[in-house]
């Protein structure tokens, strides 16, 4: 490329929430000239993301990602977000790696490049420009407070400001650890969230015995009471597993009064008067696999049972608005399926008007915030395509916000607003 062309490349904004998009325009090219449009993310855990997009420059010479075609690459049509939802692990990875984000208080790096014609290898590639996009969860002024009182094992986010904000509890799933990084996004749409690892909390590690109910809502409590969140709106957000208990504490509990629940990718078939690790070893024996050896969970709980001591009744003692969000294709759960059994009681019940249900086809069992890589499966298949799910995400997203303000902020009285645009 001579130097009259000089390609130019920009990013904006290239600081910003995860959730936000940005738009891609690279300038200066020849007319019709063909481009590859790349993405790169070195992850915390040493891996590298790769996604690309294919395109050919206007008589401008120009390409703007938001309005153009891709015709090739790791997605194609017009994704002004396929950069990010798109990425995988580029080639000669070790197999089954998931995209996740331990380190909230740094950005998610992107480099974003130019490279001349339609590639598909980037290795000894000569870029023609480059960009750094950085995509954060914590929104300037949110504060991360690790928690350890009352033998909690958790991590407050608050919004900047000094409230009180609404409360959000928020679980997720089977694999345990703390993960905070949906929390910190909440807070920076103005809710005070509590991440809390109840699998394999300090102590669990400490006894060897798995939490019981009382340590729910034990972090309840702490939300409840503490001076900047306002203790009579409180949510409860639970992924996989985090539903079971969810749904559980909803219902069952005396101490807990919700003012909402989100329910992503999960089950009310528990015994309800069962402990935390009665209902997490339900029915391991119904496991299937793969040719590649990877895990399907689906069948665990199916046929659903009849008997109402196996499953949380949602019918007559849901007490709050309640928001379920399903992927048709989950290979982990029967998330639709427990759905459409909770959708019918509630219904049966004349309580259906509380219900907020989200059914997503092609959509796995992982549901993260927009433009989150689709982990298709790791040792367990979770199911989903990638275009498909990835849409999922983003419309999810949306109306998990959507749902959260309508039913934990005063409308009338609401001062907050969210913390996007950094």
């Amino acid at each position: 490329m001579d130097k009259k062309h000089c390609v130019k490349l920009s990013v904006q904004p290239s600081r910003a929430l995860v959730d936000e998009k940005f738009i891609v325009l690279v300038q200066n090219a020849p007319p019709g000239f063909q481009m590859t449009i790349h993405s790169l993310h070195h992850s915390e855990d040493g891996h590298s993301w790769e996604a690309f997009g294919h395109y050919t420059a206007d008589a401008t010479g120009t390409v703007n990602v938001s309005q153009d075609h891709s015709v090739g690459g790791t997605y194609s049509g017009v994704e002004p977000m396929g950069l990010l939802w798109s990425l995988r692990p580029v080639p000669g990875s070790k197999s089954w790696l998931r995209f996740r984000k331990m380190n909230v208080e740094t950005p998610m790096e992107v480099t974003i490049s130019v490279y001349q014609g339609h590639q598909t290898v980037f290795v000894d590639q000569v870029q023609l420009a480059s960009v750094v996009a950085e995509r954060w969860y914590m929104a300037p002024g949110v504060r991360r407070i690790p928690v350890t009182e009352s033998d909690l094992t958790a991590t407050l986010f608050l919004p900047p400001g000094p409230g009180p904000f609404p409360g959000v509890l928020d679980l997720w799933g089977g694999a345990g650890q703390l993960v905070e990084y949906r929390s910190a996004l909440l807070a920076s749409h103005g809710f005070a969230s509590l991440a809390l690892d109840y699998l394999t909390a300090k102590i669990t590690l400490k006894t060897g015995k798995m939490v019981e109910n009382d340590y729910f809502e034990t972090a309840y409590k702490f939300l409840q009471e503490h001076p900047q969140v306002s203790g009579s709106r409180i949510a409860m957000m639970g992924l996989s597993f985090g539903t079971a208990m969810t749904l559980k504490m909803a219902v069952y509990s005396e101490v807990m009064k919700l003012s909402c629940a989100v329910c992503i990718s999960g089950s009310h078939v528990q015994p309800v008067n069962g402990s935390v690790e009665e209902i997490f070893k339900m029915n391991s024996k119904k496991v299937r696999f793969t040719e590649e050896k990877q895990a399907i969970y689906r069948d665990l709980l199916l046929p659903i049972p009849t008997d109402p001591g196996m499953k949380v009744d949602v019918s007559l003692t849901i007490p709050c608005p309640l928001l379920l969000i399903v992927g048709e294709d989950d290979q982990n759960w029967a998330a639709p399926e427990f759905a459409q059994d909770i959708k019918e009681m509630m219904e049966q019940a004349g309580n259906s008007h509380l219900l907020t249900l989200l059914s997503y086809p092609n959509t796995g069992h992982l549901i993260e915030p927009p433009y989150s890589p689709h982990t298709r499966a790791v040792v367990v298949l979770w199911g989903g395509e990638t275009m498909a799910h990835s849409c999922a995400q983003e419309d999810a997203w949306r109306k998990t916000l959507a749902f959260l303000w309508e039913n934990l902020y005063d409308r009338k009285n609401s001062a907050v607003t969210s913390m996007s645009h950094l």
